[in-house]
């Protein structure tokens, strides 16, 4: 008995093309097959139009979602599915009749995925010129189109489409199915039709390419080491080569540097996992690269090395890294606990009747004259930087590479935290409580 086919058919806005799509799909020498599609919050009338085409054809499943992205559609859709295989189609391209019956009798053992030839329509004629498949050129190129040929117990073995905003979730996917080993046939046949417009996601996605480059590496980094011996870089021709002049040294144990959920990026990247803070300091431009690759020690390593100096004070440092390509700093990060503090300077500014508030200023300013005792100039002693518990028995400071080593400190201790006037009283009262006695400046 063949295998059930489920062809799955994610839909945004795309009434005016569905219908050629699923007809495409009918039109399959291929049987059993199912059509699952899965309306992801059209703005149009594309889930009447589907609902339409599926009342006459029994083949056809009509779903529908609120709006979140092309790879929860799919993955919808596949959860539903019931077929051995799964099939994607666009809900603007189309399939020759073959396709599928072709497909299904390539696919063996070691094959994870099976694709064919493409040839454009719409804004776009011609043939899709893909190049030839290898796991190592697929390391810095997708030449694997989205309307192709996989199992469904390997869909759900990787985990599905990644539904991240990535833009090239089809490329992030095969990359997983092809970390499970096997390999990929592409038919000798034009099974495929892609519809090209001007605002497709694909062309929007060029706009995107350092995005991309980045998810890649993060979720990837295994499979693009193997082959590239380093990681993708933005310039992606160039990746193997660059690679064969970086180098890389970390101090600490820590090894999931790209993983993790985001909780800032505004000007350095800071990534939590599993009670662990990365921060990914921005790349340094070429002159500073120099610097800091052959003469200055980096931001993270800074970091963690005041941090060593600095436990009683700070969230306990893990590791550092660097890369540097010939000799010049490219990448570097810094690993810590997550701080048992819950809270920052900001919240005693932006709340005057936070609980045991003149406790907490008093002992900032207490704790700003120990600083200083200790020969510690924070240059960026400001209401982000500061942490603190409950009742201020315990207060730590972060953002440690901006930090000093001075054996007199002079000026306001208090220039980067602004306060109503009772606040800062307070906090100078603190201050002077431990500065009188010590000949603190």
């Amino acid at each position: 008995m063949k295998p059930l086919v489920s062809v799955i058919v994610p839909l945004y806005n795309a009434a005016p093309f569905i219908g050629e799509a699923l007809e495409s799909v009918l039109a399959s020498s291929y049987r059993p097959i199912e059509i699952i599609v899965v309306d992801d919050g059209s703005t149009d009338d594309s889930l009447s139009v589907a609902q339409t085409i599926a009342v006459q054809h029994t083949e056809i499943k009509v779903l529908h979602q609120a709006n979140a992205g092309v790879s929860a559609a799919r993955n919808h859709a596949i959860r539903e599915a019931q077929g051995e295989y799964i099939l994607p189609v666009d809900a603007d391209d189309k399939i020759s009749p073959t396709y599928i019956e072709h497909a299904v009798e390539a696919m063996q053992e070691n094959v994870r995925i099976v694709g064919c030839k493409a040839h454009f329509f719409g804004d776009k004629q011609g043939e899709w010129r893909l190049p030839a498949y290898s796991p190592a050129l697929l390391a810095r190129k997708n030449m694997i189109h989205i309307c192709s040929l996989f199992r469904k117990a390997e869909w759900k073995r990787v985990g599905g489409f990644c539904e991240e905003e990535i833009f090239r979730e089809d490329w992030d996917f095969w990359l997983s199915l092809m970390e499970l080993g096997g390999t990929y046939v592409r038919l000798d046949e034009v099974g495929l039709y892609y519809r090209v417009q001007h605002h497709s996601r694909r062309q929007r996605a060029k706009a995107q390419k350092r995005l991309i480059v980045e998810a890649i590496n993060r979720r990837h980094a295994a499979y693009i080491e193997r082959y590239l011996g380093g990681p993708l870089h933005v310039h992606r021709s160039w990746s193997k080569f660059l690679n064969r002049f970086r180098s890389v040294k970390q101090v600490g144990l820590f090894d999931r540097w790209q993983e993790g959920t985001i909780i800032d990026q505004r000007r350095n990247i800071l990534r939590l996992t599993d009670g662990i803070v990365v921060k990914q300091f921005r790349t340094p431009s070429i002159l500073r690269g120099i610097w800091y690759g052959m003469f200055g020690k980096s931001k993270a390593r800074r970091s963690y090395e005041y941090a060593l100096r600095m436990q009683d004070i700070t969230p306990a440092p893990i590791a550092y890294r660097e890369v540097r390509i010939c000799g010049v700093l490219r990448e570097s990060w810094y690993a810590c606990r997550l701080s048992e503090c819950p809270y920052t300077f900001k919240d005693l500014m932006e709340n005057p009747n936070f609980p045991n508030r003149a406790q907490i200023l008093f002992a900032i300013g207490r704790f700003t004259a120990q600083l200083r005792q200790r020969g510690i100039w924070h240059r960026d002693y400001s209401r982000g930087n500061i942490l603190f518990n409950e009742d201020a028995s315990r207060i730590e400071i972060i953002d440690l590479n901006r930090i000093r080593w001075r054996r007199h400190i002079y000026g306001n201790p208090f220039e980067r935290l602004p306060l109503e006037p009772e606040g800062m009283q307070i906090m100078q009262e603190g201050y002077e409580s431990l500065s009188r006695h010590t000949g603190t400046h």
